[in-house]
């Protein structure tokens, strides 16, 4: 069973702290990212799991066993890189087979496990060729079946698609949850990429300077971030923040006004003494349309878009010089330098206090089904 638990672990490199106490528990089969900006530490915490990287303290245990101490070899883990680190001398097959060498196995386990994992990867007709002889999506299959082969109870990922083009890595991602859910493996697997962290994980631990900002499924992340950190980066294009004024709360929500004389009863749960306060309101960009809402706004483009399916608007808001984001349908009829309206509706916008945590939401804010929040 690949279970991993880590617990108050830190790292320093001398007076710099770098890992600030992350407590995690990721059970059998789960499939876990590791997202945030670079340099928040996600590869240095994956490195500290793998063994690579010495942990200044607190302890690491897979499987019920405290493996601080041990060699990465004897973690029972097997991570696949960024780069692909394949043998460009040796063929596909003696790439897979490397470690099962290292651990002198006879040849005839030796060839039933190569196959076994080059069939799950579709790699049986590449297995004579060697690693110049393939594309980057078949070199990062066969990184993967050197990791498959040690039957290992966690693999770890770090960035491996990044060194893909669009396309692959779309496909990629495909692949990698479909080897997920066929070999019901724990996977940790690390990027800064919000879409592949959206589309693959069961949850996203969301790292800011070596400290656990959320843990939660994707669509938590998504519709309740806890902070604003969180929600500006889960989503693309990224939430909009705009300054409001708190005018006061009560049982149904909390009324705010806009740069611009507009208000809006955001139902969030009342607390004390915000009436008064600045506070920040979150908009997704997906969440404005043109025309009436609870609330409009106006603002004029100044850069668009044109996706086909959505049209993106970069504008600035008429009152109070901000920048907001729109994500319109594709034949939005808005022009550069044209002054457009906006809508906005309350049950579609965060509140953040002044310490950037989010008023948390009511049950009236959106009939999101709860089990949708919880399940990947």
């Amino acid at each position: 069973m690949g279970q991993l638990k880590l617990d108050d672990v830190r790292k320093s490199f001398g007076s710099i702290e770098v890992i600030r106490g992350v407590s995690l528990d990721v059970p059998h089969g789960e499939f876990v990212v590791f997202v945030g900006p670079s340099g928040c530490g996600k590869s240095t915490l994956l490195r500290m799991i793998a063994g690579l990287e010495e942990i200044t303290s607190g302890n690491v245990e897979i499987q019920g066993r405290v493996v601080n101490d041990l060699a990465p070899v004897k973690r029972g883990i097997a991570m696949v890189f960024q780069s692909y680190a394949l043998y460009p001398h040796m063929s596909v097959f003696e790439n897979i087979a490397f470690p099962l060498r290292v651990e002198k196995l006879p040849q005839a386990e030796v060839e039933a496990k190569v196959r076994e994992a080059a069939g799950i990867l579709k790699l049986e007709d590449r297995l004579a060729h060697k690693p110049g002889q393939l594309s980057g999506g078949q070199r990062q299959r066969v990184a993967i079946g050197r990791a498959i082969v040690r039957k290992p109870s966690v693999f770890l990922f770090d960035e491996p698609l990044s060194n893909l083009d669009a396309a692959l890595r779309a496909e990629m991602r495909v692949e990698l949850a479909k080897l997920h859910n066929e070999l019901d493996a724990t996977m940790i697997y690390v990027t800064h990429d919000q879409v592949e962290a959206m589309t693959m994980a069961d949850r996203i631990v969301v790292l800011d300077d070596g400290n656990i900002a959320q843990v939660g499924t994707p669509l938590e992340l998504y519709h309740r971030p806890e902070n604003i950190f969180v929600a500006g980066f889960i989503g693309n294009p990224k939430m909009n923040f705009l300054n409001v004024a708190c005018l006061g709360s009560d049982k149904k929500g909390t009324k705010v006004r806009f740069a611009d004389g507009a208000e809006l009863l955001v139902p969030v749960t009342p607390r004390k003494g915000l009436t008064g306060k600045k506070l920040t309101l979150g908009l997704r960009p997906e969440h404005t349309h043109l025309g009436g809402g609870e609330a409009k706004i106006s603002i004029t483009p100044s850069v668009i878009e044109r996706l086909g399916i959505h049209t993106v608007v970069y504008a600035e808001m008429e009152k109070g010089n901000e920048q907001i984001s729109c994500l319109l349908p594709g034949s939005a009829p808005v022009e550069v330098g044209k002054s457009a309206s906006i809508g906005i509706d309350a049950e579609n916008c965060h509140l953040f206090d002044e310490q950037g945590d989010a008023l948390e939401r009511t049950n009236e804010l959106s009939a999101i089904d709860e089990s949708l929040l919880t399940h990947k």
